[in-house]
């Protein structure tokens, strides 16, 4: 009885679509969905631009006689076909950089900020000023210190038994892994900051400070570097 029923609703699931006119508006009785004319790929995924240009050089795959690279963001890259007939896009390929992740404006413990600010950003001053004055601030000095909002005081070791107080620098220039890394990580504005911890010990923190400025200024380095490589393929338009 139950397939019998089965069979009944499958059925009458084929029948075709009615127009129903009410009010002198056409209604369907049934929701349809327009069937494209042409098929699209999937897009090749990868993690570098190196990559994604030896895969435009190497000409593998089939694709129109102008195509679109995109960078859409300092962290993806796509490669779009112009409009086709039902005007939609194809998307051939898709780079997404692997970049570490930072906890930005997040206080966090004074050791392993030290560790990031070795391992995920870029030798420059600031970076160096910053390891300097972090590593050697006295514990037990942080709840003492001076704070008006824009500038903080600590005391810092400046020898073996020396100890004396510093200003805590700020704003610092910083470059952090961000992007792609075959292209120059943008430098930016942080704002540096520290606190005692709910458990002792020293917590740090970086804030960005350039209104999101950097991500600009990647985007345009990639265009740039995207350029250079494709050069001699006129079929490919990078665009930022």
């Amino acid at each position: 009885m139950d397939m019998t029923k089965d069979a009944l609703q499958y059925v009458v699931g084929l029948k075709n679509a009615e127009v129903i006119t009410i009010n002198g508006e056409n209604y369907t009785d049934r929701q349809v969905s327009r069937v494209d004319r042409g098929l699209r790929a999937d897009p090749v995924k990868m993690h570098t631009l190196t990559g994604l240009v030896d895969y435009l050089k190497a000409g593998i795959d089939k694709t129109a006689e102008k195509m679109l690279v995109q960078v859409v963001s300092p962290v993806s890259v796509r490669v779009i076909s112009m409009l086709d007939e039902d005007r939609k896009r194809e998307e051939l390929a898709q780079a997404t950089a692997s970049v570490p992740d930072f906890d930005y404006g997040r206080y966090i413990e004074q050791e392993k900020f030290l560790i990031s600010l070795q391992a995920k950003f870029l030798p420059n001053d600031d970076r160096e000023l910053l390891l300097k004055f972090a590593g050697t601030v006295k514990n037990e000095s942080i709840a003492q210190y001076g704070d008006n909002g824009v500038t903080q005081k600590a005391t810092i070791k400046t020898g073996i038994s020396t100890v004396g107080d510093a200003i805590v620098p700020n704003p610092v220039i910083l470059r952090p892994f961000r992007t792609f890394t075959e292209v120059t990580q943008p430098e930016s504005s942080f704002v540096f900051r520290m606190r005692q911890g709910d458990k002792g010990g020293v917590e740090c923190a970086v804030f960005e400070a350039d209104g999101g400025a950097w991500q600009n200024a990647a985007m345009a380095n990639i265009r740039d570097w995207l350029r250079d490589c494709l050069a001699g393929m006129p079929k490919y338009t990078v665009i930022a």
